[in-house]
């Protein structure tokens, strides 16, 4: 994995965009990586964003809901709480697994 392609990857993330983050995914990035320059999660950042069919992709392929940012030590719980986003909520304690 290049750094390149997660960064790209993250921006799709942040635009919204599936298809470009599912075809990264399909390459092999990891979407629990946390990029050194970002040190932001990518499930994190598509709640942040409010893109959840990428949050529903993202766990599907594997995304860690309990993973916590580097920076700040956000989870995509303790975002989806802070933006009162119901639908992120729900979709996250239903993948959440103690």
């Amino acid at each position: 994995m290049s750094g390149g392609d997660w960064k790209a990857m993250f921006h799709a993330i942040q635009k919204g965009d599936i298809d470009l983050v599912e075809y990264y995914l399909k390459m092999g990035i990891d979407p629990n990586y946390q990029h050194p320059e970002y040190m932001a999660s990518p499930l994190v950042e598509s709640i942040r964003f409010g893109h959840l069919a990428i949050s529903n992709l993202l766990l599907s392929k594997g995304a860690d809901p309990h993973t916590k940012e580097v920076m700040g030590g956000d989870t995509a719980l303790s975002v989806a709480e802070s933006k009162k986003n119901a639908e992120a909520i729900a979709l996250l304690k239903a993948n959440l697994t103690s």
